[in-house]
């Protein structure tokens, strides 16, 4: 339906097929050459593409669209059936995700969202074609359950850094997936399955507490060390409508992973850890709504690693004479010097080659560096990075000691990345 008025306002109903993102954009494009405001067109074309391919792929339902054009600027609505507000994380241009909540800060003049009957509705404004940048967020409302019927999950000993790398690590690996997998299904299953596993994303994002990552690294060792990285006990109130959509989760990840391991995906390595973050969750979920008592969280033990080693030249960390250590980007050590196997308790070093470096880490930071890693090789978000830091490391006799840390990472073959630790005893 399709409904016009003398002041400007244009509303139409669009179906949950990537075809409405084009269609957007060409009823914006008209709308703004009706006004003949051309300095809007260019960015209003790029924004709405984003906030409706947003709708699309995390709600799935039928997209509403309204546009008001006049002389001094137009203001788009778009209405999706997801109640989820839309929420800014941290990442860069080259993330697989989070573009339009970046397009929205940057290029508008003012923007919100809002809960409506049956969903959410994002809108967006713009007077002049260059605005400086808003960086404003949405209002936090409270979002009503979509049904009576709620069931209760209390997931105990949540590690809250994990989730948050976790969750921003699966949804650029599922929007990958998604953009693979229109190829080799319909339309409407590949978007309703992605919509479906999204809801699942936003329901623990909603009630799991996120951590402050924006900090100076001896405030983010202080606040990365256990029981601070993590949260006794937190309730995740899921719809009854919305339980079958973690099970949708947990199958999109395992068909995405599968593609991520044959190397048909481009998404950052997923860590082990994460892997079994997801398993936990979706089954504490299924099992508490069926009646089972909570499993808390535990960290495993270093998981082995799955991947090919880098292509990479070892040789200057293996003989160096200072104390030195590399990891490819699934952190995996690669290379170690005689002088660092020494400041460790090693005598060789096929003790350690080929292990992960959470090897060396004490269990207590051990999410904390796997959080870490995984938004660095997302984001590019790298704390440590060109810092001497004082951090534990664990010997080969289980003991603790303290080392100075200095973290360089260098570009390999094929776009992976290697990192280079140089160690020393603390100098005070």
């Amino acid at each position: 339906m399709t409904v016009r008025d003398p002041a400007g306002l244009f509303r139409t109903r669009l179906p949950p097929l990537p075809a409405s993102v084009g269609e957007a954009r060409r009823i914006v494009r008209d709308r703004i050459a009706g006004i003949d405001r051309a300095d809007l067109l260019e960015a209003a074309e790029l924004v709405v593409s984003e906030v409706v391919t947003n709708a699309l792929v995390h709600a799935g339902t039928d997209i509403d669209l309204a546009v008001r054009a006049d002389h001094s600027g137009v203001r788009v609505e778009v209405g999706d059936g997801s109640p989820h507000l839309p929420t800014a994380r941290r990442y860069t241009a080259m993330a697989g995700t989070g573009r339009g909540m970046m397009l929205l800060t940057q290029m508008v003049d003012d923007w919100g969202a809002e809960p409506v009957d049956g969903g959410k509705m994002v809108w967006f404004y713009l007077s002049h074609g260059s605005p400086e940048p808003s960086h404003r967020e949405p209002p936090v409302r409270a979002v009503e359950a979509r049904s009576a019927q709620t069931a209760r999950i209390r997931l105990l000993n949540v590690p809250v850094l994990l989730h948050e790398a976790w969750h921003q690590h699966i949804e650029a690996l599922l929007r990958e997936y998604l953009l693979v997998s229109l190829e080799d299904r319909p339309e409407p299953e590949a978007i309703q399955m992605h919509a479906e596993a999204s809801d699942a994303l936003s329901l623990l994002a909603e009630h799991i507490p996120r951590p402050a990552m924006d900090k100076a690294p001896e405030q983010a060792m202080s606040d990365a060390e256990e029981p601070n990285a993590s949260s006794p006990a937190v309730e995740v109130f899921v719809p009854e409508e919305s339980l079958g959509h973690f099970e949708t989760l947990s199958r999109a990840i395992d068909e995405a992973l599968s593609m991520a391991d044959r190397g048909q995906l481009l998404t950052p390595p997923t860590q082990p850890e994460l892997r079994l973050f997801r398993r936990w969750v979706c089954t504490e979920v299924k099992g508490q709504s069926e009646g089972a008592e909570p499993v808390p969280w535990a960290l495993p033990a270093p998981p082995p690693v799955p991947w090919d080693t880098v292509d990479w030249d070892t040789g200057d960390v293996a003989t160096d004479l200072e104390a030195a250590i590399a990891v490819d980007d699934t952190n995996q050590i690669i290379a170690v010097s005689a002088t660092a196997l020494e400041l460790l308790g090693y005598d060789d070093d096929e003790e350690l080659l080929g292990q992960r470096i959470v090897t060396i880490i004490p269990p207590r930071f051990r999410q904390a560096h796997v959080a870490g890693f995984t938004l660095h090789l997302l984001t590019g978000r790298g704390p440590l990075i060109g810092h001497t830091v004082v951090v534990p490391a664990i010997r080969r006799d289980g003991t603790e000691t303290l080392i100075e840390l200095s973290l360089t990472a260098h570009r390999a073959a094929h776009g992976r990345t290697v990192y280079v630790a140089e160690l020393r005893e603390p100098s005070s």
